[in-house]
Protein backbone atom coordinates (compact mmCIF):
# COMPACT_ATOMS: atom_id res chain seq x y z
CA UNK A 1 0.00 0.00 0.00
CA UNK A 2 2.86 2.38 0.71
CA UNK A 3 4.19 1.83 -2.80
CA UNK A 4 0.76 2.53 -4.31
CA UNK A 5 0.32 5.58 -2.10
CA UNK A 6 3.68 6.94 -3.23
CA UNK A 7 2.76 6.50 -6.88
CA UNK A 8 -0.59 8.17 -6.30
CA UNK A 9 0.97 11.10 -4.47
CA UNK A 10 3.49 11.58 -7.30
CA UNK A 11 0.73 11.55 -9.93
CA UNK A 12 -1.47 13.94 -7.95
CA UNK A 13 1.45 16.25 -7.24
CA UNK A 14 2.51 16.28 -10.88
CA UNK A 15 -1.05 17.01 -11.97
CA UNK A 16 -1.27 19.86 -9.47
CA UNK A 17 1.95 21.38 -10.80
CA UNK A 18 0.75 21.06 -14.40
CA UNK A 19 -2.51 22.84 -13.57
CA UNK A 20 -0.64 25.61 -11.74
CA UNK A 21 1.79 26.10 -14.63
CA UNK A 22 -1.11 26.31 -17.09
CA UNK A 23 -2.82 28.87 -14.84
CA UNK A 24 0.39 30.90 -14.77
CA UNK A 25 0.64 30.66 -18.56
CA UNK A 26 -2.91 31.93 -19.14
CA UNK A 27 -2.42 34.75 -16.67
CA UNK A 28 0.82 35.67 -18.43
CA UNK A 29 -0.93 35.71 -21.81
CA UNK A 30 -3.67 37.91 -20.30
CA UNK A 31 -1.17 40.49 -19.07
CA UNK A 32 0.73 40.24 -22.33
CA UNK A 33 -2.43 41.21 -24.21
CA UNK A 34 -3.32 43.93 -21.70
CA UNK A 35 0.14 45.42 -22.09
CA UNK A 36 3.25 44.62 -20.08
CA UNK A 37 4.87 48.00 -20.72
CA UNK A 38 5.16 50.38 -17.81
CA UNK A 39 6.93 53.72 -17.85
CA UNK A 40 8.57 53.32 -14.45
CA UNK A 41 10.23 49.92 -14.50
CA UNK A 42 13.74 49.13 -13.25
CA UNK A 43 16.21 48.75 -16.10
CA UNK A 44 16.90 45.11 -15.23
CA UNK A 45 13.19 44.23 -15.47
CA UNK A 46 12.59 45.96 -18.81
CA UNK A 47 11.57 43.80 -21.76
CA UNK A 48 14.46 44.86 -23.96
CA UNK A 49 16.98 44.28 -21.18
CA UNK A 50 15.59 40.78 -20.77
CA UNK A 51 15.87 40.25 -24.54
CA UNK A 52 19.52 41.27 -24.45
CA UNK A 53 20.15 38.90 -21.55
CA UNK A 54 18.28 35.97 -23.12
CA UNK A 55 19.36 36.49 -26.72
CA UNK A 56 22.43 38.64 -27.29
CA UNK A 57 24.31 37.36 -24.25
CA UNK A 58 23.64 33.77 -25.37
CA UNK A 59 25.10 34.21 -28.86
CA UNK A 60 28.60 33.05 -28.00
CA UNK A 61 27.62 29.78 -26.36
CA UNK A 62 25.00 29.13 -29.07
CA UNK A 63 27.69 29.75 -31.70
CA UNK A 64 30.11 27.20 -30.26
CA UNK A 65 27.45 24.56 -29.68
CA UNK A 66 26.01 24.87 -33.21
CA UNK A 67 29.41 25.20 -34.90
CA UNK A 68 30.91 22.07 -33.36
CA UNK A 69 27.64 20.17 -33.83
CA UNK A 70 27.75 20.89 -37.56
CA UNK A 71 31.37 19.71 -37.69
CA UNK A 72 30.57 16.49 -35.82
CA UNK A 73 27.55 15.67 -38.00
CA UNK A 74 29.61 16.23 -41.15
CA UNK A 75 32.47 14.02 -39.97
CA UNK A 76 30.21 11.23 -38.71
CA UNK A 77 28.07 11.16 -41.86
CA UNK A 78 31.15 11.36 -44.10
CA UNK A 79 32.58 8.31 -42.35
CA UNK A 80 29.59 6.25 -43.52
CA UNK A 81 28.88 7.89 -46.88
CA UNK A 82 32.49 7.67 -48.04
CA UNK A 83 32.06 3.89 -48.32
CA UNK A 84 29.52 4.44 -51.10
CA UNK A 85 31.27 7.36 -52.77
CA UNK A 86 28.45 9.70 -51.72
CA UNK A 87 30.37 12.34 -49.79
CA UNK A 88 28.37 15.11 -51.44
CA UNK A 89 25.29 14.01 -49.50
CA UNK A 90 26.99 15.17 -46.33
CA UNK A 91 25.70 18.65 -47.22
CA UNK A 92 21.95 17.90 -47.06
CA UNK A 93 22.38 15.70 -43.98
CA UNK A 94 23.97 18.58 -42.10
CA UNK A 95 21.56 21.27 -43.29
CA UNK A 96 18.35 19.29 -42.80
CA UNK A 97 19.47 17.75 -39.51
CA UNK A 98 20.46 21.12 -38.07
CA UNK A 99 17.36 22.96 -39.30
CA UNK A 100 14.77 20.38 -38.27
CA UNK A 101 16.17 18.90 -35.11
CA UNK A 102 19.55 19.68 -33.64
CA UNK A 103 19.46 23.46 -34.04
CA UNK A 104 16.24 24.00 -32.06
CA UNK A 105 16.86 21.28 -29.46
CA UNK A 106 20.49 22.06 -28.62
CA UNK A 107 19.83 25.80 -28.55
CA UNK A 108 16.85 25.28 -26.26
CA UNK A 109 18.92 23.11 -23.91
CA UNK A 110 21.64 25.76 -23.79
CA UNK A 111 19.10 28.50 -23.08
CA UNK A 112 17.37 26.36 -20.45
CA UNK A 113 20.66 25.84 -18.66
CA UNK A 114 21.68 29.48 -18.84
CA UNK A 115 18.56 31.66 -18.95
CA UNK A 116 16.07 29.29 -17.30
CA UNK A 117 18.36 28.79 -14.32
CA UNK A 118 18.92 32.55 -14.03
CA UNK A 119 15.17 33.23 -14.11
CA UNK A 120 14.51 30.74 -11.33
CA UNK A 121 17.39 32.01 -9.22
CA UNK A 122 16.34 35.66 -9.60
CA UNK A 123 12.66 35.14 -8.85
CA UNK A 124 13.44 32.59 -6.15
CA UNK A 125 15.71 35.05 -4.38
CA UNK A 126 13.03 37.72 -4.60
CA UNK A 127 10.51 35.24 -3.21
CA UNK A 128 12.52 34.16 -0.17
CA UNK A 129 13.49 37.77 0.62
CA UNK A 130 9.80 38.80 0.38
CA UNK A 131 10.36 41.26 -2.46
CA UNK A 132 7.45 39.76 -4.40
CA UNK A 133 5.14 40.35 -1.42
CA UNK A 134 6.43 43.94 -1.43
CA UNK A 135 5.26 44.30 -5.03
CA UNK A 136 1.77 43.21 -3.97
CA UNK A 137 1.70 45.87 -1.25
CA UNK A 138 2.59 48.50 -3.90
CA UNK A 139 -0.30 47.31 -6.13
CA UNK A 140 2.15 45.91 -8.72
CA UNK A 141 1.12 42.57 -10.17
CA UNK A 142 4.15 40.22 -10.03
CA UNK A 143 3.05 38.39 -13.17
CA UNK A 144 2.92 41.59 -15.19
CA UNK A 145 6.01 43.06 -13.60
CA UNK A 146 8.30 40.01 -13.49
CA UNK A 147 6.98 37.12 -15.58
CA UNK A 148 5.76 38.80 -18.76
CA UNK A 149 9.10 40.46 -19.69
CA UNK A 150 10.92 37.15 -19.30
CA UNK A 151 8.22 35.24 -21.15
CA UNK A 152 8.21 37.69 -24.05
CA UNK A 153 12.00 37.82 -24.27
CA UNK A 154 12.32 34.05 -24.67
CA UNK A 155 9.35 33.92 -27.02
CA UNK A 156 11.10 36.36 -29.37
CA UNK A 157 14.79 35.64 -28.88
CA UNK A 158 14.85 31.82 -28.89
CA UNK A 159 13.65 31.59 -32.55
CA UNK A 160 16.28 34.21 -33.43
CA UNK A 161 18.95 32.14 -31.70
CA UNK A 162 17.75 29.05 -33.57
CA UNK A 163 18.11 30.80 -36.94
CA UNK A 164 21.58 31.92 -35.92
CA UNK A 165 22.45 28.36 -34.80
CA UNK A 166 21.18 26.92 -38.10
CA UNK A 167 23.46 29.20 -40.11
CA UNK A 168 26.47 28.52 -37.89
CA UNK A 169 25.90 24.75 -37.87
CA UNK A 170 25.65 24.62 -41.67
CA UNK A 171 28.82 26.69 -41.85
CA UNK A 172 30.62 24.19 -39.61
CA UNK A 173 29.61 21.34 -41.91
CA UNK A 174 30.67 23.45 -44.89
CA UNK A 175 34.20 23.76 -43.52
CA UNK A 176 34.48 20.00 -43.11
CA UNK A 177 33.09 19.37 -46.59
CA UNK A 178 35.40 21.83 -48.31
CA UNK A 179 38.67 21.45 -46.39
CA UNK A 180 38.48 17.81 -45.29
CA UNK A 181 36.37 16.09 -47.93
CA UNK A 182 37.65 18.42 -50.70
CA UNK A 183 34.18 19.10 -52.09
CA UNK A 184 33.51 22.02 -54.38
CA UNK A 185 32.15 24.93 -52.24
CA UNK A 186 29.50 25.93 -54.77
CA UNK A 187 28.32 22.36 -55.21
CA UNK A 188 28.23 21.83 -51.44
CA UNK A 189 26.00 24.88 -50.89
CA UNK A 190 23.82 23.93 -53.85
CA UNK A 191 23.19 20.47 -52.44
CA UNK A 192 22.59 21.90 -48.95
CA UNK A 193 19.73 24.13 -50.04
CA UNK A 194 18.46 21.84 -52.79
CA UNK A 195 17.37 19.19 -50.30
CA UNK A 196 16.33 21.58 -47.51
CA UNK A 197 12.74 22.80 -47.92
CA UNK A 198 11.02 25.69 -46.19
CA UNK A 199 9.08 23.24 -44.03
CA UNK A 200 12.38 22.16 -42.49
CA UNK A 201 13.04 25.74 -41.39
CA UNK A 202 9.60 26.57 -40.04
CA UNK A 203 9.40 23.19 -38.30
CA UNK A 204 12.44 24.18 -36.28
CA UNK A 205 11.02 27.64 -35.62
CA UNK A 206 7.72 26.20 -34.36
CA UNK A 207 9.67 23.96 -32.01
CA UNK A 208 11.71 26.93 -30.78
CA UNK A 209 8.55 28.88 -29.92
CA UNK A 210 7.20 25.94 -27.90
CA UNK A 211 10.58 25.53 -26.19
CA UNK A 212 10.71 29.23 -25.34
CA UNK A 213 7.28 29.09 -23.72
CA UNK A 214 8.25 25.94 -21.80
CA UNK A 215 11.54 27.29 -20.46
CA UNK A 216 10.07 30.62 -19.39
CA UNK A 217 7.04 29.08 -17.69
CA UNK A 218 9.02 26.44 -15.82
CA UNK A 219 11.63 28.97 -14.71
CA UNK A 220 9.09 31.54 -13.55
CA UNK A 221 6.87 28.96 -11.83
CA UNK A 222 9.72 27.42 -9.88
CA UNK A 223 11.04 30.85 -8.94
CA UNK A 224 7.69 32.16 -7.72
CA UNK A 225 7.14 29.02 -5.61
CA UNK A 226 10.58 28.86 -4.00
CA UNK A 227 10.70 28.17 -0.26
CA UNK A 228 13.41 27.58 2.28
CA UNK A 229 15.92 30.39 1.94
CA UNK A 230 19.20 29.98 0.06
CA UNK A 231 18.95 26.19 0.09
CA UNK A 232 15.48 26.42 -1.44
CA UNK A 233 16.75 28.70 -4.21
CA UNK A 234 19.44 26.19 -5.15
CA UNK A 235 16.99 23.30 -5.08
CA UNK A 236 14.41 25.19 -7.16
CA UNK A 237 17.07 26.14 -9.73
CA UNK A 238 18.19 22.52 -10.08
CA UNK A 239 14.61 21.25 -10.47
CA UNK A 240 13.88 24.01 -12.99
CA UNK A 241 16.82 23.11 -15.24
CA UNK A 242 16.18 19.36 -15.08
CA UNK A 243 12.45 19.81 -15.72
CA UNK A 244 13.13 22.14 -18.66
CA UNK A 245 15.53 19.61 -20.19
CA UNK A 246 13.01 16.79 -19.89
CA UNK A 247 10.13 18.86 -21.27
CA UNK A 248 12.20 20.13 -24.19
CA UNK A 249 12.99 16.56 -25.23
CA UNK A 250 9.38 15.46 -24.60
CA UNK A 251 7.84 18.28 -26.64
CA UNK A 252 10.40 17.74 -29.37
CA UNK A 253 9.30 14.11 -29.62
CA UNK A 254 5.63 15.10 -29.68
CA UNK A 255 6.09 17.83 -32.30
CA UNK A 256 8.28 15.60 -34.46
CA UNK A 257 5.57 12.93 -34.36
CA UNK A 258 2.89 15.48 -35.29
CA UNK A 259 4.88 16.83 -38.25
CA UNK A 260 5.79 13.30 -39.34
CA UNK A 261 2.24 11.97 -39.42
CA UNK A 262 0.86 15.21 -40.85
CA UNK A 263 3.13 14.87 -43.89
CA UNK A 264 2.30 11.20 -44.56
Amino acid sequence: MNFIENIGSIIIGTGRHVVNVLALFFETVFWLIMGPFKKKMPKREGIFSQMVFAGVDSLIIAFFVAFFTGIVIAMQSAYQLSRFGANIYVAPMVSVGIARELGPVLTALVVAGRVGAAITAELGTMKVTEQIEALDTMALNPIRFLVVPRFLSLLVMLPCLVIFADIVGIFGGFLVGVFNLHLDPYRYLTFSFQFMAWKDVWTGLVKSVVFGITISMVGCYMGLNTKGGAEGVGKATTISVVTSFILVILFDCILTGIFYFANK
